[in-house]
Order: C-alpha cells, then sequence, then structure tokens
C-alpha cells in the first residue's frame, strides 16, 4: 500500500476568523477485530531480530516497507520506539541515560542497573517424585520478607501416596536485568499470513 496516511479522511481545520485550512484527520481508526487477531490460521509467531524495523519485516513478508502498519496495528504496537525491542546498543544507552541521576559520578546508568536490585522473589519448587512434574511459583515479596525467607528442602505425601519435594530458595532481579526481561518480552509478535494482505488493505481503504 503506497503511502499509509494518503488514504485517511482530510477535515476543514479553522486556523483563525478569517482562514480556514484542509488538514489531515489523523484521528481517524482502523483496527483489527480480536476474533480475527486470535485467529491462528491467518497469522504465525515471529520473533524480532536486532536487525529488524517494522519496515524491514514489512518488506521481508509483504513486499512492500509501506506496509509496516499492517505489522504493528495487527500487534497492537501505538509507540515504536518503546512498544517495539531495542537492539543491545540502544538498550544499554537507554539505561545509561534512564538511570544517570542514581548513578555516581563514575558510574554509568546501566551500571548502576547492573549493582541495584529492583525486585525480591520467593521461588517455591515443587517435584512430584513418582512423575517428575516440577511446579515452580516465583512471588514477589519486599525486602524486608526477603531477608526472612530461609533456603529449606521438605518431603511430603498426599493421601493417594505421591510424593512431594518442596524446595524453598529466595532470588533478586537487578534494575539491568529487568529491563533486558521486558525489552526481550517484546520481541514475540504475530505476523498476518501475506495471503490475507490484500483483502485488509481492501478493508482499510473502505473503512478510513
Amino acid at each position: 500500500m503506497s503511502k499509509y496516511f494518503n488514504f485517511f479522511p482530510k477535515s476543514l481545520y479553522t486556523v483563525d476568523s478569517k482562514n480556514i485550512d484542509i488538514v489531515l484527520n489523523i484521528t481517524a481508526r482502523f483496527n483489527f477485530e480480536e476474533s480475527f487477531k486470535n485467529n491462528t490460521s491467518v497469522a504465525y509467531e515471529y520473533d524480532i531480530q536486532d536487525s529488524d524495523t517494522p519496515e524491514i519485516i514489512a518488506v521481508k513478508f509483504y513486499g512492500d516497507s509501506e506496509r509496516h502498519w499492517i505489522v504493528l496495528l495487527y500487534n497492537n504496537i501505538i509507540d515504536p520506539q518503546f512498544d517495539w525491542p531495542m537492539n543491545y546498543k540502544t538498550l544499554i544507552s537507554f539505561m545509561d541515560e534512564k538511570y544517570s541521576a542514581n548513578a555516581n559520578v563514575n558510574q554509568s546508568g546501566s551500571n548502576w542497573a547492573q549493582s541495584h536490585t529492583h525486585a525480591y522473589y520467593k521461588v517455591e519448587k515443587r517435584t512430584t517424585i513418582s512423575t517428575n512434574t516440577i511446579d515452580t511459583r516465583k512471588i514477589e515479596i519486599d525486602a524486608n520478607t526477603y531477608s526472612n525467607v530461609s533456603s529449606t528442602t521438605s518431603t511430603i505425601t498426599l493421601a493417594d501416596s505421591k510424593i512431594i519435594t518442596i524446595v524453598v530458595s529466595k532470588e533478586t532481579q537487578s534494575y539491568y536485568d529487568y529491563e533486558m526481561e521486558l525489552n526481550e518480552s517484546k520481541r514475540k509478535i504475530k505476523l498476518l499470513k501475506p495471503d490475507f494482505v490484500s483483502s485488509v488493505e481492501q478493508e482499510f481503504r473502505r473503512v478510513i
């Protein structure tokens, strides 16, 4: 599709009491129905690579960088700057800036983020011996509760004779790891299959 905004309607806008201008109505909206987005037969999962941008993905899968809006809209991405995963270098620069106020004069923001705790967790791992089934529960707690959590291992036998081993431990997450995990969580997106792109573009023109 050529030039995404070319299809948006135009509206009259009063500049002042004497002048009226014609402006693009960027408040117009088009969206995919949730039932369509959740239909696994029309899309597949994709892990965004460090070198990827919405435009690059649109070229690779749809043959046209202008179709980047399909990639973004299909995944409810409103702000590509913050809703799209950053590459490693950009992420470090982001942390350097974000945490610069916390760091001392000889320390970068990302270094500060590596050495300071963002969250505390109590971890409980239950292993059913007979089936070797493992259920892990990770609960966020405050610093005081964390200091009182002891690492323990215990065994219980249920009424059906199943034996369960319970291991309790604790762990922390640094601000650095928090930012890394948050960034990684944005990598998995859904891509509309190319067979459906033309019909989506036609519907876009009709609605807009």
